[in-house]
């Protein structure tokens, strides 16, 4: 998946469709912000990382600490900054190169990381827009797939991190995509064992298991909506999937 298209892709339409819109529109996903703050923190956002990545930090950034990290009023100028901001992780990554690895709250990482992570970062907030001012919005199904993908990653690792259990010792989640072409990409396994806590994309059953479209299954991990207002299939322990939400907050 070429996640530098995607970034610069996602980015630009979510700018869009924030420009078209009242951005004092409330986001409902995103409980007391507005299409205005939504817009500043993706912005931000990426910036943020473009500035890690650059400095080469080993440490967090203070999000007030980021350069040109508030949009311009003119709204022309604050699409262009936007997009800017998208690039400008891009091109840091250029310059560090491959080998260089940078801090991140998982962990030092390669500077590909960031780029991955913002992806999905703006397109679960492009959902969130979407939702906020009630206008349609699909994700290729390979991205929303490996949006999920990529955030089972940080809430396992966040979780061990910080000692939580968001799934009892035997038990597991099993996510299911029904989207075609995804192959054993479009399943996931959450599993809490001798091992500890972790995923794959293998195939089982699941103490409970959550069936369709990716894009859908990505809202629900992120809680963008519950499953049953996604009109996903859940099979199983619901207690099992409403902990796991309770416990893996970002």
């Amino acid at each position: 998946m070429d996640f530098r298209a995607a970034l610069l892709d996602q980015t630009r339409s979510f700018g869009e469709l924030i420009a078209s819109s009242d951005p004092e529109t409330p986001v409902p996903t995103c409980p007391d912000w507005t299409l205005k703050q939504l817009f500043r923190h993706v912005g931000r956002g990426n910036r943020w990382a473009a500035q890690i990545i650059s400095e080469r930090r080993v440490s967090p950034l203070d999000p007030r600490e980021v350069h040109e990290g508030k949009p311009p009023d003119d709204p022309d100028a604050a699409i262009e900054w936007l997009n800017a901001g998208a690039a400008q992780v891009l091109k840091s990554a250029d310059q560090i190169g491959t080998d260089a690895r940078v801090w991140t709250f998982l962990g030092p990482k390669p500077e590909g990381w960031w780029i991955r992570r913002r992806v999905h970062e703006v397109a679960v907030h492009h959902i969130d827009a979407a939702l906020a001012v009630g206008s349609e919005f699909v994700l290729p199904a390979d991205l929303a797939a490996d949006a999920v993908s990529e955030w089972l990653a940080i809430a396992t690792g966040m979780a061990n991190k910080r000692h939580h259990e968001p799934l009892a010792f035997g038990s597991s989640i099993h996510l299911h995509a029904t989207d075609d072409g995804l192959g054993p990409t479009g399943e996931w396994t959450i599993e809490h064992d001798e091992d500890g806590l972790g995923w794959s994309h293998s195939h089982g059953k699941g103490t409970v298991a959550l069936k369709g479209p990716a894009q859908k299954l990505l809202m629900a991990v992120t809680r963008r909506g519950t499953a049953a207002d996604l009109g996903l299939e859940v099979f199983g322990d619901t207690a099992t999937w409403d902990t796991w939400l309770d416990r893996t907050p970002f």
